[in-house]
């Protein structure tokens, strides 16, 4: 997948862009939320069956889709007695027009990062557990994330989605001979993924002298820069990265991790909300899906 700078599609007027600055200036955006409000956010757990977690989460217009799967595989030399996180992410064509078939390109890249880095900095997996056989054996946590409809602010919306998919992730069951043969038996599951710590990200930016989250895709055309703030679930910070070839100010820069600590805080309260526990869910449900206010669909199996 990729993306061309110069293409159409990214070149905003400047009308345009001194229009949407001036709103911010009321207090007020064009889809009529204030500076520091998130679009409305649903979560769909268990949106794939065959996936060991999954979860769809819809920000807005934009749609991303994260599916978990949990496989046996080898540690790293470094960590023999860890299992292994490996994240991905796919940006599907007919999300955008922007977007083209082919391998990922940065944009993709640095999507899967930013997440990897927050799970893996904050510690939201055990890893420890994880382990089967130290430095022989040891599950594999593969995250695919898969942007679907793309109406701005990937990377929160990816966020979302892949704590909540792996908040539903439970491991299979296994078995250990005595020569150390593995028999893994996807039909059952021994229990949940070892979550122990949950985070999300908050992105703000700035639109000519105002900060403002969780940017449209129109908004995020004409920001000059951007702070992506990795929040933890006791209110620390999991990670920062800017991005955009504008600055931003100490006092700006401190203004905008408060105020990603606030929403981080909200997020992961509506992500407890509408996540059914592994633990809760029997072997007959758990491939129902469950949608924040909403009620969950039926199923055409």
């Amino acid at each position: 997948m990729s993306v061309t700078p110069t293409s159409p599609d990214s070149i905003i007027p400047r009308l345009k862009a001194e229009t949407l600055s001036s709103l911010t200036k009321k207090g007020v955006r064009a889809d009529g939320r204030g500076l520091e409000d998130f679009r409305e956010v649903k979560i769909i757990t268990n949106y794939l069956p065959k996936a060991d977690g999954s979860a769809l989460v819809k920000l807005g217009d934009t749609q991303v889709l994260v599916g978990v799967k949990i496989e046996l595989g080898s540690p790293y030399p470094d960590t023999p007695e860890e299992g292994v996180l490996v994240v991905s992410a796919e940006f599907v064509p007919t999300a955008s027009p922007a977007f083209e078939p082919g391998p990922p390109d940065e944009n993709a890249i640095e999507l899967a990062r930013v997440i990897d880095r927050v799970l893996r900095e904050y510690g939201v997996i055990d890893t420890s557990k994880l382990a089967i056989i130290p430095g022989r054996k040891a599950w594999v946590v593969w995250i695919d994330i898969y942007v679907l409809d793309h109406g701005g602010n990937l990377i929160d919306a990816s966020a979302i989605a892949t704590l909540a998919a792996l908040l539903t992730t439970r491991i299979p069951k296994y078995t250990v001979s005595e020569n150390e043969s593995i028999q893994v038996d996807k039909s059952s599951f021994s229990g949940p993924l070892p979550v122990v710590r949950k985070a999300v990200t908050v992105t703000v930016g700035k639109l000519g002298d105002s900060l403002i989250v969780d940017p449209t895709i129109e908004e995020e055309k004409v920001v000059s820069s951007k702070l992506i703030v990795g929040v933890g679930e006791d209110g620390s910070i999991a990670g920062l990265q800017k991005s955009g070839d504008g600055y931003l100010t100490l006092q700006e820069v401190e203004k905008a991790i408060q105020l990603a600590l606030k929403k981080g805080g909200e997020l992961l309260a509506k992500i407890a909300e509408s996540v059914k526990s592994p633990e809760a869910t029997s072997a007959g449900s758990a491939g129902t899906p469950s949608v924040e206010g909403e009620k969950p669909p039926e199923s055409n199996a």
